[in-house]
């Protein structure tokens, strides 16, 4: 992967852009799952799914709570703060927990809780969702492996709930935890920093990509006979990395237009269309590797039907060279087969026969002999049968 320009900010002001908060009046928020939040009772966190859990303050993380149900006290405790969990794979009583504490629409929650969702960004009152698909280039197998990425942002908190092993959110969380600036604008920076991880994540994608179609484009013209099934397996995961970007370039363009309305900060929005200049590029190579596969797979059959060509013109040619042997042996055995007649028919000794007690006939019959074979032998060379 290349390497990127460092967008961290040289001075930043410590407030909070707003574009969690519609201006003007906004529409009521959903109904929460259960309860006030003042009254849920979550369910405390598995261990297993809760990857990260704290509570930031001006950028800072003043708390790790072990728990869910600590990072929800400990927020209500830090006015002004910011709560950042990072899930993988988490409990339905884990997200029904979340919904409670944070007013989570239960359409959001539903579709967290089921995975294999198209990429998109959904605003639910003041919470924002959205999906995300990542991906990353395994080596050994040389097949791209895609993951899938939840996020809820609300004015004070971000919610991860990752299904796969792609993205790494805790060099994202790292990387924002050095930069405070930055983190102190609010989730929404996080939001973004998450982002510019799921795109930096296809750049080794793409170059793994581009590495197997010049290997394909080698054994295609050197014949090899697994390439026709390389090439199909590889265009399946252009399919799936067309379906992650292409979704991708609408909804930050979508972001990019409410910066006015939400009065986004300035460095974020550079930030932002900085992520949506890369994001449109990697969208613009996808689209040309299914071109060239297409194409490749268009070479690879031509040449594979002149190869089926030749061979059948080389077959048709031993063929025709065959039958111009059986022509030859097929005429000798019939001017063999003239003077066999004549010879087994006059050696049968019978006492009455035609010409039997001829002079002439010894002389006559080896005549008649000679004169079939010599017409049989005129006609065949006549025809180029010899």
């Amino acid at each position: 992967m290349s390497e990127r320009p460092d967008r961290r900010p040289s001075s930043l002001s410590a407030k909070r852009s707003g574009w969690l908060r519609p201006s003007g009046p906004s529409s009521p928020a959903p109904p929460a799952a259960s309860g006030p939040a003042g009254a849920a009772a979550p369910v405390p966190a598995d261990h297993r799914s809760v990857i990260d859990s704290a509570v930031y303050r001006d950028g800072r993380r003043v708390a790790s709570p072990a728990t869910l149900a600590d990072t929800f006290r400990q927020l209500r405790e830090q006015h002004g703060g910011m709560a950042w969990i990072g899930l993988h794979r988490p409990t339905e009583s884990e997200l029904h927990s979340l919904a409670a504490e944070f007013n989570l629409h239960p359409l959001a929650v539903e579709d967290a809780m089921e995975a294999h969702q198209r990429p998109k960004l959904e605003r639910y009152g003041h919470t924002l969702f959205v999906v995300l698909r990542a991906a990353r280039y395994l080596d050994a197998p040389e097949e791209v492996d895609f993951g899938e990425l939840h996020v809820f942002v609300g004015p004070d908190f971000l919610i991860t709930v990752r299904h796969g092993a792609a993205p790494d959110l805790s060099a994202v969380r790292r990387r924002m935890e050095e930069t405070p600036d930055l983190l102190s604008l609010g989730p929404e920076a996080a939001l973004y920093a998450i982002l510019d991880a799921v795109v930096d994540g296809y750049a080794p994608v793409v170059a793994g990509v581009q590495n197997d179609m010049d290997e394909i484009e080698t054994e295609v013209f050197r014949g090899d006979p697994e390439v026709s099934r390389r090439i199909y397996e590889l265009s399946r995961e252009m399919v799936e990395f067309q379906r992650a970007t292409r979704p991708l370039v609408g909804m930050l363009h979508a972001l990019m237009a409410g910066f006015a309305k939400y009065g986004t900060d300035e460095e974020l929005q550079r930030y932002l269309r900085d992520v949506a200049d890369h994001v449109t590029h990697t969208s613009e190579r996808v689209d040309g590797f299914r071109q060239a596969l297409t194409e490749i797979l268009t070479v690879n059959a031509t040449l594979v039907s002149q190869q089926q060509n030749a061979e059948m013109r080389a077959l048709a040619e031993a063929g025709f060279e065959q039958n111009e042997e059986i022509k030859k042996i097929s005429s000798w055995a019939a001017i063999l087969f003239a003077p066999t007649l004549v010879g087994t028919i006059y050696g049968m000794n019978f006492e009455v026969m035609p010409e039997l007690h001829w002079v002439a006939g010894y002389p006559f019959a080896i005549l008649l002999m000679a004169v079939v074979c010599t017409s049989l032998y005129i006609i065949f060379k006549k025809r180029d049968w010899l």
